[in-house]
């Protein structure tokens, strides 16, 4: 079979925290308390099968069987990135992730995580970090609930990038819609939950034991601008990330600019504008909202048109299976 670029049908997540924003990006089986759309991923609690061509309604784990070269993965590993759209019509939790080295005896991944921020409403926040500078500190003051304290408050506005590692204390703030790229896990601890209640009427489980076992103190700062920059012929490339498990590229394509191979499948989210894919047996148009998974094997392929876009990969060498 001939490689083509993939794309996914979208799994929707319920979340007490969600809103309806989904679908002013592109989702119209949105409804309305929906805080998640899991738009490319493997992981079990939300699989995304592929959408349309010969591999329509198969999942990445079954592709990945069939033609491994498309990926460019060590034999035997799972697929490694999740990419997900999120709605918070309200705060998130306080919370943390841990590195594969705490998650993997326990049956998941770690979750280094960044996020490209979408849209913000006016006076938007995030938590990013904390304030004590020992874990002892921290558990103190987390005991005492001396959150306003402890937690490091950063405004936001749409366009703006932050790159979260595990282990890093965070909270997506009401009023967002970011765009996340992370490992493909779904383990949260849970540290504050502002005292809400769930649909079954109780209370949230709180991880105070494996937060204080996984959070880093003291804590990692937010990253500003000031990326590195490449330009080529019809595209202008800032280097987000170039971190232990994944790397994220922001591509401003204007014209017709070609993609490089670097061994490895990559991950398309288009965040504005629209155009095509071309590659040498086909071509697909892509806009705002659409994400894409190009085959390591795939190539050339030129990208045409006026859009900005994140590109994400896995970093193969340092990543446990």
């Amino acid at each position: 079979m001939k490689a083509y670029p993939l794309s996914f049908r979208p799994v929707f997540q319920e979340r007490i925290w969600g809103g309806s924003r989904l679908r002013e990006f592109g989702y119209s089986g949105a409804s309305d308390g929906i805080g998640e759309a899991w738009v490319i991923s493997d992981h079990d609690h939300g699989p995304t099968p592929v959408a349309d061509g010969p591999l329509a309604g198969k999942r990445l784990s079954e592709v990945m069987k069939a033609n491994p070269e498309w990926f460019g993965l060590p034999p035997g590993a799972r697929f490694p990135l999740l990419v997900k759209v999120i709605d918070a019509s309200e705060d998130l939790s306080v919370q943390v992730h841990p590195d594969d080295r705490y998650a993997r005896p326990r049956g998941d991944a770690g979750k280094t995580e960044a996020w490209f921020v979408l849209f913000a409403e006016p006076g938007a926040s995030i938590v990013y970090g904390h304030r004590a500078q020992t874990r002892e500190d921290f558990e103190k003051r987390m005991k005492e609930g001396a959150w306003g304290n402890l937690l490091v408050k950063v405004p936001v506005r749409a366009g703006d990038f932050f790159y979260v590692p595990a282990g890093t204390l965070h909270a997506i703030g009401r009023g967002l819609l970011i765009l996340e790229i992370q490992q493909s896990s779904d383990t949260t601890y849970r540290v504050y939950d502002y005292d809400r209640v769930g649909a079954d009427g109780r209370k949230r489980d709180l991880h105070v034991k494996e937060a204080l076992a996984v959070t880093r103190c003291p804590s990692p700062k937010p990253q500003r601008p000031g990326y590195a920059r490449s330009g080529r012929v019809g595209a202008v490339i800032e280097h987000l990330v170039r971190g232990e498990v994944f790397t994220i590229d922001h591509w401003l394509v204007d014209g017709e600019a070609r993609v490089d191979e670097c061994g490895v499948f990559r991950l398309i989210s288009v965040i504005q504008g629209s155009g095509e894919v071309v590659w040498d047996h086909g071509r697909r148009s892509v806009a705002k909202g659409d994400h894409l998974l190009l085959p390591a094997v795939l190539h050339p392929v030129v990208l045409s048109g006026r859009f900005e876009a994140l590109f994400s990969a896995p970093v193969i060498s340092t990543r446990a299976k």
